[in-house]
């Protein structure tokens, strides 16, 4: 397969090559693109419960990393402003860590039950502002620093992705028994796991883990 992905005759590489593989963009879609946060833009951040965020570092190295909370944890602090909480994680810090050298950032917001997505596209800042952390306390847990993002470019998404993936329908949801669980699939691909009883002991600490620092 590695020689098949990587035959030189078929590699794109110049955006003209790439432009002549598809059809011209309609209007619409060149039209879409705003520097700021308009009504509809805000009602989805504030009905959001989830987004992806997409950093770099100095090298080009990506990396892209979930965001969840209760609907309406990003805060709209202007048109052009958002905020992001930071809460507690596996402390890789790998997109904080991007933030501080690279500022550019993508933003996804994720409504479940919507087949469109937000995108906002800006240059992110960490701010430990207790001011701003003071109105993103859950469970009387103040989270220890902010993303703030300057917009720059915002649109929504069109909903081809999840309906040809069918993400929220009940009928196409997998059961999540039929994989390893997270930290099984960790050692498998690392150490190695122990046998099935001590495994069970691992992942019923993970979830007391979960329990007690969601927050």
């Amino acid at each position: 397969m590695q020689d098949i992905a990587g035959r030189d005759e078929h590699v794109i590489r110049d955006e003209e090559a790439l432009r002549r593989l598809y059809p011209a963009t309609h209007d619409l879609a060149i039209q879409k693109f705003q520097g700021a946060l308009g009504r509809h833009a805000q009602e989805f951040i504030r009905r959001s419960p989830f987004l992806c965020i997409g950093t770099q570092d100095m090298d080009g190295r990506a990396d892209v990393s979930p965001r969840g909370d209760p609907p309406g944890f990003v805060k709209i602090l202007d048109p052009t402003t958002l905020a992001i909480p930071d809460r507690p994680g596996n402390n890789r810090l790998d997109s904080l860590s991007n933030i501080v050298v690279n500022p550019i950032v993508g933003l996804l917001f994720v409504i479940p039950g919507f087949d469109d997505t937000l995108r906002v596209n800006g240059r992110a800042r960490l701010t430990t502002d207790p001011e701003l952390l003071a109105t993103m306390v859950v469970n009387d847990r103040v989270p220890t620093l902010a993303i703030v993002v300057e917009v720059q470019e915002v649109f929504m998404h069109c909903a081809k992705a999840f309906r040809r993936s069918r993400l929220w329908d009940p009928a196409y949801q997998q059961d999540r028994k039929e994989m390893p669980s997270l930290i099984k699939i960790i050692l498998d691909e690392t150490t190695g796991a122990p046998d099935d009883k001590a495994m069970q002991a691992i992942d019923a600490g993970l979830e007391e883990d979960y329990k007690r620092t969601l927050y």
